[in-house]
């Protein structure tokens, strides 16, 4: 079935455009695309449909998950081979471990980008 458009990116609302692209940077292994600035960044594997942009929003406010009051939206799963060593790295580079873990078997686990995005990091099954 051919659609309509072509996915290419998606974008994330943020207060600094190149300190979260340097998170995902060092989290995925993706360089930030040239021409990245203080308003807008992009980290990619090589193009579309690999692409995360970050654009810069006066105000910015974090989700607060599970809440209903800002809810997250929109979240990122990574797969990963082992989860303890994953979550020491994702730590290390700025990361925060959700204190709400919903899941019952550990197949996965809630993180906050340094700007609150929730990110879970699952394994690779």
């Amino acid at each position: 079935m051919n659609g309509i458009a072509e996915f290419r990116t998606t974008v994330l609302d943020c207060a600094n455009p190149m300190e979260l692209a340097g998170f995902y940077s060092r989290l995925l292994g993706w360089p930030i695309l040239e021409g990245s600035d203080e308003e807008w960044a992009v980290v990619s594997k090589g193009g579309a449909p690999a692409r995360l942009a970050f654009q810069q929003v006066a105000d910015y406010r974090p989700p607060v998950w599970p809440s209903a009051e800002r809810p997250q939206q929109a979240h990122i799963d990574v797969t990963v081979g082992d989860m303890d060593k994953a979550e020491a790295a994702v730590l290390e580079i700025g990361a925060t471990k959700h204190e709400h873990q919903p899941s019952e078997d550990d197949s996965f686990r809630v993180f906050l980008d340094p700007e609150g995005h929730p990110f879970c990091l699952c394994r690779d099954n």
